[in-house]
């Protein structure tokens, strides 16, 4: 049985390559009008002209009417600020890794955003149930109904990079999640025209609790000299199928992320198989970002 997800208006905070990436497929293929928040007016310009090259592409392609382009075009506006956000349907968070900056936001939400919203968070890592602790007003017992209601609006919603081509979307129950949030919440991801698996609320979800490790084991072979960048990378490509090799693929996804996850895998379980390799940490300290800072393993010309 389908169930409507009943999202007239979406909020996406954060106009970064994910916020971007929601947004648009949000308003190609769900048809949802997008309001796009950041705070960083620098951002907000990138973002939208990321989506104009998106959209022209798609044209030229002949993936995609000229005359869909700019329904979908239209569809996507800025806001100024949460508050201008407040009769969205849905909002989601997309912004960088910190768990303290996620419960600041989460509060904001739940503050000034309408009380049936669902409030969804595009982390690759960080607890659902973390972040659904913050939502609770102070004083309220966690148990309490009150509680009950703003907590079980949260909820993991975990799209991939590139959001646009990309057709998985990871969803994650908060132990507070109603089950119609998670009902409306996957009916909106399908509708956005993405495949969903679900997760229970660990460190990492399944997808960065076994991509990371990968990645970081990758890293140390390269740091304890068992093979050069370019013989790790061509035994995945050549060896296994994969489309790129774990150091590449690093690099695509931004080296800060994947200290950042890998961080998080490691506080969340103290166990040592997922302490971040040295070579990560130096890389990260350096600027060395990956492909969106121009130098990872790899150099770029962006």
């Amino acid at each position: 049985m389908l169930i409507a997800h009943g999202i007239k208006r979406l909020g996406v905070l954060g106009a970064g390559q994910m916020g971007t990436g929601i947004a648009f497929v949000s308003a190609l293929h769900a048809k949802v009008p997008v309001l796009l928040h950041d705070k960083s007016a620098h951002q907000i310009s990138k973002g939208l002209s990321l989506i104009d090259k998106l959209l022209a592409k798609d044209v030229s392609k002949g993936r995609l009417q000229a005359s869909d382009a700019a329904d979908a075009r239209a569809r996507i506006q800025t806001a100024d600020s949460v508050e201008a956000m407040r009769d969205v349907d849905m909002v989601v968070e997309a912004v960088s890794e910190n768990l303290d900056l996620k419960r600041a936001i989460f509060r904001e939400f739940a503050a000034k955003i309408r009380p049936d919203a669902i409030l969804a968070t595009n982390t690759s890592s960080i607890s659902i149930t973390k972040i659904a602790g913050a939502v609770i007003p102070e004083g309220e017992p966690a148990a309490g109904e009150v509680a009950k209601a703003v907590s079980g609006r949260v909820v993991g919603l975990h799209f991939f990079n590139p959001v646009p081509v990309m057709k998985l979307v990871e969803l994650i129950s908060a132990v507070q999640t109603s089950q119609d949030t998670l009902d409306r919440s996957r009916a909106f991801a399908e509708a956005c025209g993405k495949e969903v698996a679900t997760s229970q609320d660990v460190p990492g979800f399944v997808s960065n609790a076994l991509l990371m490790p990968f990645i970081n084991e990758a890293i140390m072979c390269l740091e304890k000299g068992v093979a050069t960048r370019d013989d790790i990378d061509k035994t995945f490509r050549l060896g296994m199928a994969h489309p790129m090799g774990p150091l590449q693929l690093g690099d695509f996804i931004g080296l800060d992320t994947c200290l950042s996850i890998q961080q998080t895998l490691y506080k969340g379980t103290s166990d040592s198989k997922y302490r971040p390799s040295v070579l990560l940490e130096r890389m990260v300290d350096a600027q060395y970002l990956g492909k969106k800072s121009g130098r990872g393993f790899y150099e770029y010309n962006n």
